[in-house]
């Protein structure tokens, strides 16, 4: 048997183990709860925004790889972000991690030669900030609908030579 507490907090009903109202207060709980939507918005920015949904590896250590490779790029963007916050003297967490990266693959790709100019990248990341979003919740769905195709199952030579001879399959709908 578990025994859990639950606790009506700005119209949500946390379950937590931390029985004691002592040790663990309601405002504690609250927020410890933000923190946790924090980490969710972080590993968002990792698996989206970095392209993590799918790992492309096929073996456990080269999925751990690939997993470390995402991590480390995680990092870099959040250390830029920390470099623009302190020279603009705002709080961290209030930059776009998105405009970040987009600002970050724009610059290397057409400022190759003025990287040194490295205030003027961090002033245009300061730039875009976030709204204040307390209490936010987003809704657990996917938006995006998968495509119709079957999955390909033999090497895509092979594939195209069968659509050349046969056509391209019938949808049963």
């Amino acid at each position: 048997m578990l025994l859990v507490r639950e606790l009506r907090t700005g119209g949500k009903l946390p379950v937590t183990t931390m029985l004691c109202p002592r040790q663990a207060p309601k405002h504690d709980l609250k927020a410890l709860y933000r923190q946790r939507w924090q980490a969710e918005l972080d590993l968002r920015c990792i698996k989206t925004t970095l392209g993590m949904e799918t790992l492309s590896c096929r073996t456990p250590e080269m999925a751990m790889k690939e997993l470390r490779v995402y991590l480390i790029a995680y990092n870099l963007v959040r250390g830029l972000m920390l470099r623009a916050a302190l020279h603009a003297e705002i709080a961290p967490r209030s930059l776009s991690f998105k405009h970040t990266v987009q600002l970050w693959l724009a610059w290397r790709g057409t400022h190759r030669r003025m990287i040194s100019n490295e205030v003027e990248l961090l002033a245009l990341v300061a730039q875009r900030r976030v709204g204040r979003r307390p209490g936010r919740t987003e809704p657990r769905a996917v938006k995006r609908r998968p495509k119709a195709y079957r999955l390909m199952t033999q090497p895509r030579a092979a594939a195209r030579e069968q659509v050349r001879r046969y056509g391209h399959p019938q949808w049963v709908k």
